[in-house]
């Protein structure tokens, strides 16, 4: 059976600002090789999320100007969006360690887009002092990025300490019903925090994206 060919959306970066993004978790390596050839011959960047590393090697051996970033499970095509410093900063958050695949995504898709953007590892509420002991620094952000498994509380005590908006990730850690990070998402979606917004489980990218339209409209 043939296979039909993708359909890119070769006028993203004009229309939206935004580098296409593939998602690359259900592509074979032959898929995702064409579709960046396709995007480097029309002079496209590309972000392909959700690579392994085995995944990643297999596309390196077939396009040259591929980057893997092993942290954040992503490839990136090209050189990156000069970075703007007019758009301001963005911190990503991240209750635990466990999270810091899903924070790197997020902070690799903005630098990706120009944007100034810093992981903070290991501030959640499990130990509340450590998030504490960073409010100074968090509150010279502009966007905040809240990931979090568990019960995912990060977002909601960070919305109720500082203004920025707050764009909370749930991640699919955690025992039992905290699995698959639903408690999490249900925990952001019920937040008595005012003002807090929420993106689907473990999507990174989403919430980077989201930011970077706030930034841009500031």
């Amino acid at each position: 059976m043939n296979v039909p060919e993708a359909r890119l959306d070769l006028q993203r970066s004009a229309r939206l600002g935004m580098a296409e993004a593939v998602w690359g978790e259900n592509k074979s390596i032959e898929q995702i090789a064409s579709i960046l050839t396709r995007l480097q011959i029309a002079g496209e960047l590309a972000l392909v999320t959700r690579v392994d590393a085995q995944k990643a090697q297999g596309v390196k051996r077939l396009l040259e100007n591929v980057e893997f970033h092993s942290q954040a499970r992503c490839l990136t095509l090209g050189a990156a969006f000069k970075k703007d410093s007019l758009l301001g900063e963005v911190i990503v958050l991240s209750g635990g360690t466990s999270d810091l695949i899903v924070a790197a995504e997020a902070e690799l898709a903005l630098r990706w887009h120009g944007v100034q953007a810093d992981i903070l590892l290991d501030v959640g509420v499990a130990g509340l002092h450590r998030l504490l002991g960073q409010l100074e620094r968090v509150k010279k952000a502009n966007v905040l990025i809240a990931c979090a498994g568990m019960e995912g509380a990060l977002p909601t005590v960070l919305a109720g300490l500082v203004p920025q908006p707050i764009i909370g990730v749930p991640v699919s850690v955690g025992y039992g019903v905290s699995s698959g990070g639903r408690s999490a998402l249900a925990g952001m979606l019920s937040s008595c925090a005012p003002g807090l917004v929420v993106v689907n489980i473990d999507n990174g990218y989403g919430a980077a994206m989201a930011a970077l339209r706030i930034l841009k409209q500031s």
